[in-house]
């Protein structure tokens, strides 16, 4: 069997994630990825530990400046672009397996594995390689591995697709993982607190002028602290007293302006994106019936999408979604199956 290595972060759905291979047979080398400066040393320290516990070897890969150059300037230019990343998505594509996988062909793994609630399917009469979503839905992570190409799912493992969470814990606490019981992150790995605007004025160097609150409707309500602190369906820390609940609808940033109004303004059918990928299909030659979603928490909905170029598409909603927003995914399902997926222009 091909050496694999296992990505680990010392949480518990990798240390699991490890197990359930070993006990398939797989030949092992964990490996820990040291992404930015001030990583927390015990995701290195607990997943060397998993490793030793279950007989294999691990290293410590530094990808800092990697990840630096590709995700963390992702983000940030993003940002200040006016958009909102999801920066998950562009790290599996460019780092965990891109540059991670690359690296770890060097000590003579051909496959790469992490702890992502996932299936993919190597047996579609199509002949390719198949995205599917986690058997436990609630977990389900293929919103976030859209961008992954056919070459990249095919040297891809993803143990815990057929597994609940709940499973996951009590095989860690059965193996006895310190892990078992840690709680899931929520955060971004290289923002842990949350304040994106401190991180992303420290990274570029830049300050964030204010600018004008302005309805849809031209009414100026009042001064915001800098585009890059507001995101589309915002409604909480506008600092603004108005008779009626205000959202975020849209940023201008060549004008600097934020323009509110009200919840009903926030509903589209329509959706355009740019940067696609396609994984069921090799290209949406007419129309295809679809079922989609714009955020990863976001239950999906029936839609018909159109391919409108090389690198774009067009989703047409059979009815209304809330707050799409420029920068995150939609994604594209035929039942289980991921079918492609998209930056929301």
């Amino acid at each position: 069997m091909m050496k694999t290595g296992v990505a680990m972060s010392g949480g518990v759905d990798s240390s699991v994630a490890a197990l359930l291979l070993q006990q398939g047979g797989y030949d092992l080398l964990g490996v820990t990825m040291r992404a930015f400066e001030g990583a927390p040393e015990r995701d290195e320290t607990d997943a060397a530990a998993v490793a030793a516990r279950l007989g294999f070897s691990h290293i410590t890969v530094d990808l800092c400046d990697e990840f630096r150059r590709t995700v963390m300037q992702y983000f940030a230019d993003s940002y200040i672009s006016g958009e909102t990343p999801n920066p998950c998505v562009y790290c599996n594509k460019a780092i965990k397996f891109g540059a991670l996988a690359e690296k770890i062909k060097e000590f003579g793994c051909d496959l790469i594995a992490t702890g992502h609630y996932a299936r993919i399917n190597k047996n579609d009469p199509s002949g390719r390689i198949m995205l599917e979503r986690a058997v436990y839905t609630e977990k389900d992570q293929s919103y976030v591995l859209w961008q992954l190409s056919q070459a990249q799912l095919n040297a891809a493992l993803f143990p815990l697709g057929d597994y609940t969470k709940p499973q996951v814990r009590e095989l860690a606490a059965e193996n006895g993982f310190i892990s078992s019981d840690r709680p899931d992150s929520q955060d971004i790995c290289f923002v842990p607190d949350g304040c994106y605007r401190e991180f992303i004025e420290e990274f570029s160097g830049k300050k964030f002028a204010p600018g004008d609150f302005v309805g849809t409707d031209g009414k100026l309500w009042g001064r915001h602290k800098g585009l890059i602190g507001y995101t589309i369906g915002q409604r909480k820390g506008l600092g603004i007293s108005a008779p009626a609940p205000l959202f975020v609808i849209r940023k201008d940033v060549e004008k600097n302006r934020v323009y509110l109004g009200s919840n009903e303004e926030l509903f589209s059918s329509r959706v355009e994106a740019k940067e696609i990928n396609l994984i069921a299909v090799e290209k949406i030659d007419s129309s295809l019936r679809v079922t989609a979603k714009t955020r990863y928490s976001q239950k999906e909905a029936a839609a018909t999408v159109y391919q409108t170029g090389d690198s774009t598409m067009t989703v047409e909603f059979d009815e209304p979604q809330r707050a799409v927003t420029p920068g995150q995914s939609v994604v594209l399902y035929d039942g289980e199956t991921v079918v492609g997926g998209g930056i929301i222009c």
